[in-house]
Order: C-alpha cells, then structure tokens, then sequence
C-alpha cells in the first residue's frame, strides 16, 4: 500500500563540491593504499590494478562507517537520479493496472505452494496493491557523445527512436540491486545500457517498491506484473508483445535474488498448471529463454561463512543485518511497524523459498542460467546454487573470477576483468537467444589480470549439504551460529 514514507527520487546527482567532501577523509586511506600497491606490499596488488585497489578499499571504508546512519537518509541518496547522459536512450514508461487481482491472487498461490515448515502458522503476509510498476526502456544511441544529454521529446518518441538502433529482438527485463531498500534504475544506467548495446537489443529496467516501506512480497508482485507486460502487452502499451525465446530475465546483487524469485515464482505457476487472467484474457505463463544473477544475493540470514572469510576481496559490510547491537537510528521509515528484524521481510518468512533463495527444493525444468561472482562475500552461497542448479539438471554456464569483488562489473568498469565478465554476459544471452540447445554447460576460474580461464570440478563447488545450508539459515535466523568447518576455496584453486 502507498503511504507518505514512499522513496522518492531526486533530480541531480552529486556534485563537485560534495563529491570533494566525500574523498576528503579518504584520502589518507588512499595514499596508504596506492602506496602498498606500488611497492608490491599488499596481497591485493597481486590481482587488482591500481585503480580497482583504490576503488575497493575507498568503497571498503566508505560502506563500513562506525556509526550506523538512519534507513532514510541512506536510501535517499542512492535516490538522486544525475540524469541521462551519452550514448543511451532512456524511455520511462510505466505499466497499466490489470482490471482483475488474479496476477496477485497467482502470486500468493506460488508463495504458499512454496512454503516450508517455517512459515507454518505464520500471520498473513501484508497484502500488496498492483500498482503502475514504472520501468526505464533503454537502448543504444549511437549518434550521441559521452556528453550528449536526450532530446526534448516525448518518452513514446524516445522509445521509437531506441528501437530504430536495436539490431537483435532480445529484451532484457533487469532488475537492480541495493540490498531491497537501495538504489534505482537510474544508479543501474551504464551496466544496463551496455548489456542493451552489446547484445544489440533492449532493456527493461523495472523500478520495483522498496523496503522497508514496502516489504515482501511488494517487489515480487511488480515482478511479475512487469513480466506480463512485457509478454502481453495492455491496451495502449507503445511495446510490441515479447516473445518468451527473445526474453532474458537479469539483475545484480538483491537484483539477482528477485529475478531469481521470478522464476521461481513461474516454475510454482506452472507445477501448478495455473493460467493468470490478464487484461480479460486467460494467458499461459511461459518461461524466459535465460536467467542471468550477477552475483546474485540468495542468504537473507548471512549464515554462510564466506560473509566473513572473504571481507578482504570485498567492500561489503560485515554481515550484521539481524544484529541487535548494529542497528540504524530510528526514523519515520525504521524501525517498521508491525516490528520486524530485516528490511525487507517479516520474521516468520525471512526463510520462504522466494526470499532466502539457496532454500528452494527444486529448480527442475529451468532456463539456461549465466551466473558470475568474485572472491567476494557471498561466494559460498553463489556456487551453492551452481552446485543445486546443476544436481537439478539446469544447464549452467558459472564464471568466477580471481580476487573480485561484489558485482565488479559494475563498480569497477574499466578493468580488464570487467569487460571479461560483461563479454561472458553478453555472449550467453546472444547464444540462449539464437538457440538454447546448443548452450552446455561450463564451469569457471577466470584468473585476473592475465584473463586465463581455468575449469572448475562442478562436484567440487560447495563442501556444503542441503542440509547443511538449511541448518546454518535456521541457526542464524534465531540468533545463533552454527559451527562448521570451513572451506577456503580461492586458496585451492
């Protein structure tokens, strides 16, 4: 439900002046940091290029603050939209509303056909309005500059003009990450104009409800509703129906775990044999030609070890979201009201399949996927899911890469490893598009600097159970570790 504490975006990106501010404080950090790299000191320098060095530990120090920030005010400046600019069309439009509830009444039959024994004797989950989900069609645009800023014209035009570039049918429906409560479309434009360029077709950046105002299953229901507009488009809509084979579900970080949920959420429908009534039509619910998670973010409850083991690849926090002791001040979006321990969902359901993803039973009759990670810290639940993925009979192609961070290809652009795994990327969702069958399975360690791709065993991905991973999520959803003996996989490799 809408209420007064919804995020809103903000015109203008930072500036000059308050990016200054920003490094000001840093810049001990980054002279002691270029200077350990030069003279070969720091075991970071053995893999990253000066530039990614001093980006990490900037970002290290920066998301790493000693006293924890109130939700808004953090959420507000990953709010501040600095404009398009380049070699991109942009074209915001925004989804019709269903005259019927069954695309939500289809959702909560795949949450509950999807429920474990922990959410037996659960409350209700709050129930989400559908609403207009507003998305960001983006394409190439290749008369523009670096600097060109988009023309004056209606957003119906800008779309007309973005899809006169496109050379491919592939559309790529893109979710973003931020943790659930973070970040937007528009903080997500140069990684989804590049997948767009270099695939040759289009993106569908959704911007789906946040939390902690909206929590599960907000996001989910825009998810789907923006799946079906896209595959039947409502009266009025400027787009053409997608075909499923033309379509790539995608997304980074949380971005992962919701498009993740996706299809999950259409395996259920189909399991089912459930149709969803849309627009005065009984359609079927087909499945996407791919699924490509940048390291996707599955383990609501941070119980996996490589959360901590890897901290000194990552910028990433140290993993505290349920922590008592680590909580943000109060606000008039946080603490939520009925009380609650995560952002993004209720106590009872921080382990439903569709949240906490590494515990779904099955991902039998799945799409081709394309997932990648670093040596980061959510390593071990990334290959976890490899590892099910293909005992599951899914066709995985998996590229780790040495020593990088959380979705590197994003933050760390210019580097060779960047441009590796956005070629990896890229290259999946042309071939799954062209021809599915003919994608097979692959397992890799990409080195870093040299780029060397080494295979990976796939029954050596994980030294964890099922019932391993279940056990360290229940054990951390109440507040307690489990002990178990650790793997250093990047050592072994």
């Amino acid at each position: 439900m809408s209420t007064n504490n919804d995020p809103k975006r903000q015109p203008g990106g930072a500036g000059p002046l308050e990016i200054f501010l920003t490094v000001l404080p840093k810049i001990p950090l980054i002279f002691k940091v270029i200077l350990l790299h030069l003279l070969g000191r720091s075991e970071s320098a053995q893999y990253l290029d000066l530039k990614s060095d001093v980006t990490i530990s900037v970002l290290r120090s920066m998301l790493s603050p000693g006293k924890p920030r109130p939700i808004s005010e953090i959420q507000a400046m990953t709010l501040r939209d600095p404009g398009v600019k380049g070699k991109m069309w942009v074209s915001t439009m925004s989804s019709k509303v269903p005259p019927e509830e069954n695309i939500r009444d289809a959702l909560f039959a795949a949450i509950d056909g999807l429920s474990g024994p922990e959410q037996e004797g659960a409350p209700p989950l709050a129930v989400p309005d559908i609403i207009s989900v507003e998305a960001e069609w983006t394409g190439y645009r290749a008369a523009a500059t670096k600097d060109s800023k988009p023309p004056m014209i209606p957003e119906e035009h800008k779309y007309r003009e973005l899809m006169k570039e496109c050379t491919s049918r592939t559309t790529i429906l893109y979710f973003h990450g931020g943790a659930y409560y973070l970040c937007d479309p528009s903080t997500h434009r140069p990684i989804v104009a590049k997948l767009a360029r270099l695939t040759g077709g289009r993106a569908y950046s959704v911007r789906y409800r946040l939390a902690p105002q909206h929590p599960f299953p907000a996001a989910l229901l825009d998810a789907l509703v923006s799946y079906f507009t896209l595959l039947y488009p409502p009266p009025g809509a400027v787009h053409e129906a997608v075909a499923p084979e033309d379509l790539i579900i995608a997304g980074d970080s949380a971005g992962g775990n919701l498009c993740l949920a996706l299809l999950q959420i259409l395996l259920e429908l189909r399991r089912q044999k459930r149709k969803v009534f849309w627009f005065g039509a009984e359609r079927e619910v087909p499945l996407p030609a791919g699924v490509t998670p940048l390291s996707p973010w599955l383990d609501l409850v941070q119980s996996m070890p490589s959360l901590t083991r890897n901290g000194k690849w990552d910028y990433l926090p140290p993993p505290r979201i349920l922590s008592p002791a680590h909580q943000p001040p109060a606000d008039n979006i946080w603490p939520a009201s009925p009380p609650r321990k995560h952002f993004y969902v209720a106590d009872e359901y921080m382990l439903h399949p569709l949240g906490s993803l590494q515990l779904n039973k099955s991902w039998e009759g799945a799409p081709p996927m394309y997932i990648c990670c670093g040596w980061e810290c959510l390593q071990d639940e990334d290959r976890y899911l490899v590892s099910k993925l293909t005992r599951d009979g899914v066709t995985v192609v998996f590229e780790e890469f040495q020593a990088m961070p959380h979705i590197f290809a994003a933050m760390i652009p210019g580097s060779a490893e960047a441009r590796r795994c956005v070629d990896g990327i890229t290259g999946f969702i042309k071939a799954v598009c062209e021809d599915p069958q003919k994608v097979k399975p692959s397992y890799k360690m990409v080195k870093a600097k040299t780029l060397e791709e080494v295979a990976i065993d796939p029954a050596q991905l994980t030294s964890f159970t099922d019932a391993d991973v279940r056990d360290m999520a229940l054990h951390a959803a109440a507040g307690r570790q489990r002990p178990l003996p650790d793997v250093d996989v990047p050592a072994k490799l």
